[in-house]
């Protein structure tokens, strides 16, 4: 729950917000990450001393769902010579360390990421006539933000997320975001560390799925050469009702397919509603099987595990990735590894998990025969699996949103994976790797070629290929989100 009010006004938990000539003894009053932060907002907005204001009622450091303490809400003239028009600006307070003091995030120290390294921005167009910013952009980053706090894993410039419904929840297109530095914003060093500026950019399900297939900067170039769609600034329109490939068609032929073809997909994996069975073995054999959908004791992934899948997810997504899985090293901890310490809640997930299933103990087993199974959303980006990542020498992840269990495709290219041509089918207590030839990719495809228009098939569909004792099938939800899964 929050309430709107101007910076300037006297709270519970802040006091207003320091100009640079704050008097001395305010401004030791005032938590110093967030008085770094205020700085770079007047730098910007220096005719706005007093922004309205979304204020978590209760801190998330007191026991409130709301991660962020504190959005603020800023008027911004745009340039209507450059194509970039008047708009709303939000600014987060709280993914970074406003405090120091350990009540929200881990103080490590003044050369590292402040908290998790950054702040969420958001340009809204302002519609004619309209005298103050809708608010609904503020619990749009707070739902961010809740997935920060929640899974650990941070944003980078070019990521995506598939929000699947319009931002504002009216009757928009525009349904999705994607993620990229703010073109104002400069990062901020802080006693705390640094801070910068990630922006949310609102777009279309068509320019989305582009962006998986392809790569998130790519997209982000292209919005920002149709002013309508974004700009230079790539300011979000929730009224755009065309995307910019029926803005201009040639796009998706002339930049979007060629950059599918050349670079391939810079997608390295998603949260999916997934399983996997080892059919070599009977379901009774519980003691020694990993399957995740049979039996009453479900398998851990242990923090080493988890680390490098996560680790896998996120060189993916770099520009020029090499196609390496990363090695397990027992020196890091469980987590996304941006350079920062990791929290309580990493130390606590990677011991529980290592104490239920000590990595050590755990052997790769070779498989002979296996299941996995998709729901339609992530069967769906199989193609793109195959097509974009693997037929260009590198990996892909699927990490269960339901169930404590991963299943990696790897190429014959990709180095540190623990499945081999010898033995394609690997698994590391409930970590599954497959991994293909360049040959089974392309008869994959083309049996696979009806997962591009899902809309025209029922499910349950499943696939066979005997002669390489594969099966997969694709699932209706409601199957993942029983207690076996």
């Amino acid at each position: 729950m929050a309430e709107l009010r101007p910076s300037g006004a006297p709270g519970p938990t802040a006091p207003p917000a320091p100009g640079p000539a704050a008097p001395p003894a305010f401004a030791s009053l005032f938590p110093p990450g967030l008085h770094a932060i205020y700085g770079e907002c007047r730098r910007l907005y220096p005719d706005q001393p007093n922004p309205l204001q979304v204020t978590a009622i209760v801190k998330y450091w007191l026991g409130g769902p709301d991660p962020l303490d504190y959005v603020s809400m800023y008027r911004n003239v745009g340039s209507p010579s450059a194509n970039i028009p008047e708009h709303w600006h939000y600014i987060s307070f709280g993914l970074s360390d406003l405090y120091g003091d350990n009540r929200v995030h881990e103080f490590t120290g003044t050369d590292g990421p402040s908290g998790f390294g950054f702040e969420l921005t958001f340009r809204l167009k302002r519609e004619t006539g309209e005298s103050a910013p809708p608010t609904w952009p503020a619990e749009l980053m707070q739902g961010l933000a809740r997935y920060v706090f929640q899974s650990e894993n941070t944003f980078c410039s070019g990521d995506h997320v598939s929000w699947h419904s319009p931002l504002d929840n009216s009757e928009s297109r525009i349904q999705h975001m994607l993620l990229t530095e703010d073109p104002q914003m400069q990062p901020v060093q802080t006693p705390f560390g640094v801070v910068t500026f990630l922006q949310i950019v609102g777009v279309c399900t068509e320019e989305l799925h582009a962006a998986q297939q392809w790569n998130g900067q790519g997209i982000l170039e292209l919005l920002r050469t149709v002013p309508i769609a974004g700009g230079p600034w790539l300011i979000t329109d929730m009224r755009r009702g065309e995307t910019i490939f029926e803005i201009d068609p040639h796009l998706q032929q002339e930049r979007v397919d060629k950059g599918i073809e050349t670079d391939g997909s810079n997608l390295s994996g998603v949260s999916a509603k997934c399983a996997w069975d080892d059919l070599s073995r009977p379901p009774e054999d519980d003691e020694d099987s990993r399957s995740i959908c049979i039996g009453t004791q479900h398998r851990r992934l242990s923090g080493k595990d988890t680390e490098q899948i996560r680790e896998t997810l996120r060189r993916g997504l770099e520009i020029n990735s090499k196609p390496v899985l990363p090695p397990i090293n027992p020196q890091r901890q469980n987590g996304l590894t941006h350079d920062r310490a990791p929290s309580r809640k990493d130390s606590l997930e990677s011991d529980s998990s290592t104490a239920i299933i000590p990595h050590e103990l755990i052997r790769t087993r070779q498989l002979e025969s296996v299941h996995l199974k998709f729901n339609q959303e992530s069967g769906a980006l199989i193609p793109l699996c195959l097509r974009g990542r693997l037929l260009h020498g590198r990996h892909f992840t699927y990490k269960s949103i339901t169930g404590d269990m991963a299943i990696t495709f790897v190429s014959t290219g990709v180095e540190g994976a623990f499945a081999t041509e010898e033995h394609p089918y690997a698994a590391h207590g409930p970590w599954l790797q497959i991994l293909l030839t360049e040959e089974f990719v392309e008869k994959m495809l083309e049996d696979l070629e009806d997962l591009t228009s899902p809309e025209e098939f029922k499910l349950p569909k499943e696939y066979s290929w005997p002669e390489k004792k594969l099966k997969v099938s694709i699932l209706p939800d409601v199957v993942f989100d029983s207690p076996l899964h």
